[in-house]
């Protein structure tokens, strides 16, 4: 074997064990948590985040804006507009204001691993978590 052949041979091996540590990281630990995307057109979506091969939510879920005064904001499923996207969303990093990390024991979490909660509970998930509201 030459020695240009050891080093592709390392380099193809090294790329291998890369592309399948990066799968293995995707597919068990990370993408378990939600995130709240807040994007430069007002929307704001949720969902477990994946940065591998492109950003994008899955398990999308997003505040829309109701006309009950009781209760202005309410949860819907990304998959479930009259549109019938897919369950995923790709975001583009550029128009992303900020994220964050939702914690595990949050109600929205538990709403968002238990959809089958009453409007009642879905409406107590949304008043009890206060929004940030900016005015410009």
């Amino acid at each position: 074997m030459t020695k240009i052949n050891k080093i592709l041979l390392t380099l193809v091996v090294v790329l291998l064990v890369s592309l399948g540590c990066v799968i293995f990281w995707q597919k068990t630990g990370y993408g378990k948590s939600y995130y709240a995307v807040y994007i430069s057109t007002g929307d704001l979506y949720f969902g477990k985040l994946s940065r591998f091969p492109r950003l994008a939510l899955t398990d999308v879920w997003f505040l829309q804006k109701n006309n009950d005064t009781q209760n202005p904001y309410g949860l819907s499923k990304f998959d479930k507009a009259f549109w019938a996207p897919e369950d995923k969303l790709y975001l583009n990093s550029k128009n992303i204001i900020w994220m964050t990390e939702i914690k595990e024991n949050s109600q929205l979490t538990q709403f968002f691993k238990n959809p089958q909660l009453s409007e009642q509970q879905k409406s107590s998930a949304i008043q009890q978590a206060p929004l940030a509201t900016s005015t410009q």
